[in-house]
């Protein structure tokens, strides 16, 4: 019987950050609108109202912190959970002024150079002027500036998770990009250390963004998972 699965994307993400992945699963999965708020909790809210009453759960990056508001918000609706290329952690300052300072370029007429100026962070260097390249800059574009300021403003305003991780039951999934520079391997870690039972899983030949980048381990992974 195939799974109820809500998927979360990262930021200036939509649903290609996961269409590879969904197509190896049986799974029942919808991606969230993560587009409309400028809160983790509203996100968290706009999510739950469209989900099933029981439901996996998966968060790339935002999609994290999203997952861990839900697991705030509504814990007994959550049958797994799974954090890829994410923290429990707050934005520090110096990460919270470079946000505002992105926040300031959109303001002046310059997302497409912030959203450009961001692709050398989210792939592996060897996928840089590939098929997953111009992917990942659509996909930005399509999402807009406005979607990008009101996920920043989230974003930087979001809440210490830290404290959450040892009030997680259910199976979970920790999943990182090996060359991920973003969220490195030494967060996925302490989130995996900080959950009773949760597997790390490090994604080969990939930085931020291995649900393109190496859809195929990820699938595998999460259907390991999903059999928990």
């Amino acid at each position: 019987m195939a799974s109820d699965l809500l998927l979360l994307p990262g930021l200036i993400c939509d649903e290609r950050l996961w269409r590879d992945v969904i197509a190896g699963l049986d799974a029942n999965a919808a991606v969230a609108d993560l587009m409309q708020d400028d809160s983790m909790a509203a996100m968290a809210a706009r999510a739950l109202a469209s989900a099933p009453p029981r439901f996996a759960l998966a968060g790339l990056s935002m999609g994290g912190y999203v997952a861990f508001e839900i697991m705030r918000q509504a814990p007994e609706r959550v049958t797994h959970l799974a954090l890829l290329d994410t923290s429990a952690r707050p934005d520090d300052e110096a990460r919270r002024e470079t946000r505002r300072k992105g926040i300031d370029m959109v303001g002046q007429g310059k997302f497409i150079g912030v959203s450009r100026g961001l692709l050398g962070s989210l792939i592996a260097p060897q996928h840089m002027g590939s098929e997953i390249a111009r992917d990942v800059q659509a996909m930005s574009e399509r999402v807009g500036q406005a979607a990008y300021m009101r996920q920043q403003v989230a974003i930087m305003n979001r809440v210490d998770s830290r404290p959450v991780l040892g009030e997680i039951k259910v199976p979970t999934l920790v999943g990182v990009g090996e060359l991920d520079k973003m969220t490195p391997v030494e967060l996925a870690e302490e989130m995996a250390a900080g959950i009773a039972g949760a597997e790390l899983v490090r994604f080969a030949d990939s930085a931020h963004l291995p649900t393109m980048e190496n859809p195929a381990a990820v699938a595998d992974a999460m259907r390991g998972w999903l059999g928990r």
